[in-house]
């Protein structure tokens, strides 16, 4: 039994939460989509900063909440990456220097495989298990035999789905984040617009970046006749495009591997068509679903502390020199 703190720092959300013996006491989160919208995207150096400024407010809030002091922590963990590196490094220091101050562990997490574990705040995982991470940086499947074992059968070869996402919701001039207006817009429109599909092979890897430009051409195109789009078609064509790549891609996976689970992970899997798509495919099947509630969807430190907890019975602890890797890769997990 432990009490575990959790720092997720890897973009543009700054938090802190604190779980013991399984139980989420506090998981606070200071989010800079705002401060980033005026700019189309997420500015590096301005997330940066942002933490600087926030970190120390959400430990205090995260601690008052949970009622813990910072002596009774037992471990501290923290998202070693993959993120934006200049923000990665403000939680890192956070941990270190609480963990020397306390002489304490330090636990080094992978940002996604938080997502993945966050799954567990509904029900455990079940192996072996296919994770679909689709973000705004990443679209992976993940294939696990067991607790900690990742191994990446899928992943794109270019955009994530989530740049994607963002990148044509610009094009259409909706705002950031772009997930959430297309998602919405998408329900009024109809599939009228015919896009393409890239990546026509036998892999489960993905490409996201010919739909994205089919797209921003697409709209040139008929700017240029003197042609309205008709946006919520547009969504809808380009929503249902993208999320039956992902569809298909879990159609051969069930076939070729061993699965009893699976379950989504990451922040566009918060997209209701995705999660509809999802239902209807596994719902009255031999493989359970694991759909994460939506407050797990973003970027949080409850998933960084859970599975902190995880990592704190392994004891797979790291000393003050670990540094952060924006790169790392989920199948690299245990060499750090």
């Amino acid at each position: 039994m432990a009490i575990i703190l959790g720092i997720e720092s890897s973009c543009d959300e700054t938090s802190i939460a604190i779980i013991k013996d399984g139980e989420l006491l506090s998981n606070v989160v200071a989010t800079q989509i705002k401060m980033h919208q005026m700019f189309g995207g997420v500015m590096p150096e301005l997330a940066s900063r942002l933490h600087c400024e926030n970190a120390l407010f959400v430990l205090d809030e995260a601690l008052s909440k949970a009622n813990i002091k910072l002596e009774d922590i037992d471990a501290f963990a923290f998202t070693r990456g993959p993120g934006l590196v200049g923000a990665l490094h403000i939680g890192m220091q956070v941990a270190k220097t609480l963990a020397m101050l306390y002489h304490k562990p330090l636990i080094p997490v992978h940002h996604l495989a938080g997502h993945i574990y966050a799954n567990e705040f509904v029900k455990p995982l079940k192996f072996p298990l296919l994770s679909i991470v689709v973000s705004g940086g990443n679209t992976e499947f993940v294939y696990m035999k067991e607790h900690m074992d990742f191994e990446i059968i899928g992943e794109t070869k270019d955009d994530a789905i989530g740049e994607c996402f963002d990148k044509v919701a610009r094009t259409l001039g909706l705002p950031y984040p772009g997930g959430i207006p297309i998602d919405k817009l998408s329900k009024e429109g109809k599939h009228t617009y015919k896009l393409p599909t890239p990546l026509h092979d036998d892999s489960l890897d993905f490409s996201y970046s010919g739909l994205k430009t089919a797209v921003i051409n697409l709209v040139n195109n008929e700017k240029q006749k003197g042609n309205e789009i008709n946006v919520p078609d547009l969504c809808k064509s380009f929503q249902d495009t993208a999320i039956g790549m992902i569809m298909d891609r879990l159609k051969k996976a069930l076939q070729r591997y061993d699965i009893k689970q699976v379950v989504l992970a990451g922040g566009v899997s918060a997209n209701s068509y995705l999660r509809e798509e999802m239902h209807r495919r596994l719902d009255n099947t031999d493989v359970d679903l694991i759909v994460p509630p939506i407050w797990c969807t973003t970027d949080n430190a409850a998933m960084i502390a859970k599975l902190g907890e995880h990592l704190y019975k392994m004891k797979l602890f790291a000393d003050v020199s670990i540094s952060a890797d924006p790169n790392w890769k989920i199948d690299k997990y245990k060499t750090f």
